[in-house]
């Protein structure tokens, strides 16, 4: 019965029957418009009124009203069948079909109606072109950032093993070696490293890695 797509809820009530049908692309919803029952909004209204009339004439409503019920269950399958065919028709404008890959679609989102076909076989121009600037930004920041040196100013050559010139194993970064327990401070402060390229200096004059005076 639904041609447009296989995806869809009822959101009837007891007052009325109402449905919505959902893009087999995207997954947005459309929802059909409300469709009051005769049979329980009537039947309700008269129980109401019976209750507020009181007597013999408010029980004859609230009987006519129990009655207005129990037709509306025992037809309900019947009723709620012609409801959804008419919110199908009432939905069915919003959905087109691709004639290139035959699927349905909703008109709002997923169709290219310069084309005449969905956007997975014809993308519109505008986002696609937005979609390219896009990535074109991405790649070109990339190549800026990596053309940048981001490391002149990192010590690559003092950083990792931090040996403890005690027991030559891992110092632990601190100021006592996590090893032996010796003292790291009088090797931290008697270590030279070159200002420039911060390569370790040992005794000489200058920087054997960028040639700049050790100081």
């Amino acid at each position: 019965m639904i041609f447009f797509t296989d995806n869809y809820q009822d959101r009837s009530t007891d007052d009325g029957y109402q449905f919505e049908f959902y893009c087999q692309r995207c997954g947005n919803g459309y929802t059909s418009s409300f469709q009051h029952s005769a049979t329980g909004f009537g039947g309700r209204l008269l129980r109401l009124g019976g209750d507020m009339l009181g007597g013999t004439i408010g029980e004859r409503a609230q009987q006519l009203g129990w009655d207005a019920e129990f037709m509306r269950d025992t037809t309900r399958g019947s009723t709620r069948d012609k409801a959804l065919a008419k919110a199908v028709d009432e939905m069915k404008p919003y959905f087109k079909q691709c004639r290139n890959c035959g699927q349905w679609v909703c008109d709002q989102v997923c169709w290219n109606a310069e084309r005449g076909l969905c956007v997975s076989c014809a993308p519109k121009l505008d986002q696609a072109i937005a979609g390219m600037q896009a990535q074109a930004q991405i790649d070109q920041l990339n190549q800026k950032i990596q053309a940048q040196d981001w490391t002149k100013d990192v010590n690559y050559r003092d950083q990792g093993t931090g040996l403890c010139p005690s027991c030559g194993q891992e110092s632990g970064g601190g100021k006592f070696c996590q090893s032996c327990g010796g003292s790291l401070a009088a090797a931290q402060s008697a270590t030279k490293f070159c200002g420039n390229c911060g390569t370790p200096l040992s005794g000489v004059k200058f920087c054997g890695e960028c040639g700049t005076p050790a100081g």
